[in-house]
């Protein structure tokens, strides 16, 4: 039985528009521990970390809120870290998706203390691949890949306590679909795998998947970074940048079924829920559904070889 620890990071300190901070309890409301033990899973919820409020000041050198961003991600990757030493799977309720640098450098640290080898599927319509002198917003939530490759401010890229967190080769991303110009530009520098959304719509969702799981096996630690932007703004629209013409419910649940199916999903955040912008609660609802997917729920009905 798989034993998961619920952690909530109630800020928006990384991002542009407020209200991201509620969306840990929106996901808590949409049910998402009973739905988590009705898949036979042992499920702690360790409340809400704490950290510094948003003070909505412009950015320095390029950079908003740098000092409570980095306060933040070390009170993230502390709780991960506390958890994986614990032998339990953390799973990170957003907050902005400026909190990956420290679920994704915790994953990392442990990754290679186990002899492990990192994998990183970021499901998302952005890249989040700027940096201070390619973004004009200063917002760190659209940086986080760019610093875990070693790109950003010390504190930052040096959180792990090595640098870089992670490597190019470590990380796939799903979905995207917006990338500033500059943005794009660094990526390709970068040389880690995007399959963006033309990709997935010439080759199919279930080929997309496939690509981006090649390689995994039982010496793998794979981390999912979901943020709630990945999904078409008609099935979600409770995010602060919405973008249109992402996968459809069915496209997202093949994405997450699929990664249930390796069975090594071994640390998971959720980001970037606002139920602010949300109707009714519908995008935590939406999240809550497919998270019970990677944990193995399935609508598969026919029988299985083995079965």
């Amino acid at each position: 039985m798989k034993k998961v620890s619920i952690i909530g990071a109630p800020t928006d300190i990384g991002a542009g528009k407020r209200g991201a901070s509620m969306g840990p309890e929106a996901l808590r409301v949409a049910q998402l521990q009973a739905m988590l033990e009705s898949q036979g899973i042992e499920v702690a919820d360790r409340g809400n970390l704490q950290g510094p409020g948003n003070p909505g000041l412009p950015p320095v050198d390029g950079y908003r809120h740098l000092p409570q961003v980095i306060a933040w991600n070390r009170t993230v990757f502390d709780a991960c870290r506390a958890e994986f030493d614990a032998r339990r799977l953390p799973i990170v309720l957003g907050g902005d998706h400026c909190l990956a640098i420290g679920t994704i450098a915790a994953a990392a640290v442990h990754a290679r203390l186990s002899g492990k080898r990192l994998r990183v599927l970021w499901f998302d319509a952005h890249a989040d691949t700027n940096t201070n002198v390619l973004t004009p917003s200063g917002n760190i939530h659209g940086m986080p890949v760019a610093i875990l490759l070693g790109h950003g401010p010390k504190e930052l890229v040096e959180i792990s306590g090595k640098a870089p967190a992670m490597q190019p080769t470590e990380i796939r991303q799903i979905g995207i679909r917006s990338v500033d110009l500059g943005e794009k530009r660094f990526v390709h520098e970068l040389g880690f795998e995007v399959f963006d959304m033309r990709f997935i719509d010439e080759t199919g969702m279930r080929a997309t998947m496939n690509a981006a799981l090649a390689g995994l096996d039982r010496g793998t630690h794979l981390h999912v970074s979901f943020d709630i932007d990945f999904l078409d703004p008609d099935i979600a629209p409770g995010v602060g940048t919405t973008v249109p013409g992402g996968p459809s419910y069915r496209e997202a649940q093949l994405c997450m079924e699929m990664v249930a199916d390796t069975g090594l999903l071994a640390s998971l955040d959720v980001m970037e829920l606002n139920p602010a912008l949300d109707v009714h609660n519908r995008s935590a609802e939406v999240a809550v559904d497919l998270v019970g997917s990677l944990f193995g729920k399935s609508t598969l009905m026919r029988r299985s070889e083995d079965a």
